[in-house]
Protein backbone atom coordinates (compact mmCIF):
# COMPACT_ATOMS: atom_id res chain seq x y z
CA UNK A 1 0.00 0.00 0.00
CA UNK A 2 1.77 3.35 -1.06
CA UNK A 3 1.31 6.46 1.62
CA UNK A 4 -0.50 8.95 -0.04
CA UNK A 5 -0.84 11.17 3.86
CA UNK A 6 0.14 15.07 3.78
CA UNK A 7 3.63 14.32 3.93
CA UNK A 8 3.95 13.21 0.77
CA UNK A 9 7.24 15.35 -0.82
CA UNK A 10 9.63 14.70 -3.26
CA UNK A 11 12.64 15.80 -0.59
CA UNK A 12 11.02 13.25 2.46
CA UNK A 13 11.08 10.69 -0.40
CA UNK A 14 14.67 11.05 -1.24
CA UNK A 15 15.35 11.27 2.94
CA UNK A 16 13.73 8.11 3.43
CA UNK A 17 15.39 6.14 0.48
CA UNK A 18 18.53 7.48 1.98
CA UNK A 19 17.33 5.63 5.08
CA UNK A 20 16.29 2.54 3.77
CA UNK A 21 20.04 2.14 2.63
CA UNK A 22 21.16 1.82 5.61
CA UNK A 23 22.58 -1.89 6.89
CA UNK A 24 22.95 -1.91 9.95
CA UNK A 25 22.53 -0.10 13.68
CA UNK A 26 26.42 1.20 13.38
CA UNK A 27 25.35 3.12 9.81
CA UNK A 28 22.31 4.39 11.10
CA UNK A 29 24.14 5.95 14.69
CA UNK A 30 27.00 7.86 11.54
CA UNK A 31 24.13 8.89 9.49
CA UNK A 32 21.66 9.93 12.06
CA UNK A 33 24.35 11.60 14.11
CA UNK A 34 25.21 13.95 11.10
CA UNK A 35 21.51 14.90 10.15
CA UNK A 36 19.89 15.48 13.50
CA UNK A 37 20.96 16.89 16.33
CA UNK A 38 21.39 15.06 19.82
CA UNK A 39 17.92 16.50 21.28
CA UNK A 40 16.29 15.64 17.99
CA UNK A 41 16.97 11.54 18.02
CA UNK A 42 16.65 11.56 21.69
CA UNK A 43 13.09 12.93 21.55
CA UNK A 44 12.52 10.46 18.45
CA UNK A 45 13.48 7.67 20.47
CA UNK A 46 11.81 8.75 23.52
CA UNK A 47 8.48 8.94 21.38
CA UNK A 48 9.02 5.34 20.58
CA UNK A 49 9.92 4.22 23.81
CA UNK A 50 6.64 6.19 25.41
CA UNK A 51 4.56 4.50 22.45
CA UNK A 52 5.55 1.26 23.28
CA UNK A 53 4.40 1.59 27.07
CA UNK A 54 1.20 2.80 25.77
CA UNK A 55 0.76 -0.03 23.82
CA UNK A 56 1.81 -2.11 27.36
CA UNK A 57 -1.18 0.06 29.00
CA UNK A 58 1.18 1.51 31.15
CA UNK A 59 -0.24 4.82 33.02
CA UNK A 60 0.85 8.53 31.70
CA UNK A 61 2.77 8.97 35.56
CA UNK A 62 4.93 5.29 34.90
CA UNK A 63 5.61 6.68 31.34
CA UNK A 64 6.86 9.94 32.41
CA UNK A 65 8.98 8.94 35.32
CA UNK A 66 10.73 6.13 33.19
CA UNK A 67 10.82 8.06 30.23
CA UNK A 68 11.11 11.80 31.12
CA UNK A 69 8.83 12.55 28.66
CA UNK A 70 5.65 15.26 29.75
CA UNK A 71 2.19 14.55 29.39
CA UNK A 72 1.72 16.38 26.69
CA UNK A 73 4.52 14.37 24.78
CA UNK A 74 2.61 11.16 25.86
CA UNK A 75 -0.78 12.47 25.02
CA UNK A 76 0.78 13.02 21.45
CA UNK A 77 2.14 9.54 20.88
CA UNK A 78 -1.30 8.49 22.13
CA UNK A 79 -3.04 10.80 19.72
CA UNK A 80 -0.66 9.33 16.67
CA UNK A 81 -1.21 5.77 17.82
CA UNK A 82 -5.00 5.68 17.89
CA UNK A 83 -5.33 8.19 14.47
CA UNK A 84 -2.29 8.63 12.92
CA UNK A 85 -0.76 6.64 9.69
CA UNK A 86 -0.14 3.42 11.74
CA UNK A 87 3.48 3.82 11.64
CA UNK A 88 4.30 3.65 15.46
CA UNK A 89 2.06 0.48 15.16
CA UNK A 90 3.88 -1.04 12.34
CA UNK A 91 7.24 -0.79 14.16
CA UNK A 92 6.20 -1.65 17.32
CA UNK A 93 5.28 -5.13 15.62
CA UNK A 94 8.03 -5.65 13.96
CA UNK A 95 10.60 -5.32 16.79
CA UNK A 96 8.57 -7.71 18.81
CA UNK A 97 8.90 -10.18 16.22
CA UNK A 98 12.04 -9.13 15.55
CA UNK A 99 12.26 -9.82 20.08
CA UNK A 100 10.53 -13.24 19.14
CA UNK A 101 12.25 -14.76 16.98
CA UNK A 102 15.68 -13.94 18.56
CA UNK A 103 14.67 -15.80 21.31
Amino acid sequence: MAYTGKLKDPLLDELFEAVLTLRDIDECYQFFEDICTVAELKAMAQRLAVAKMLQENRTYTEIAAQTGASTATISRVKRCLNYGADGYKLVLARLAGKAKSAQ
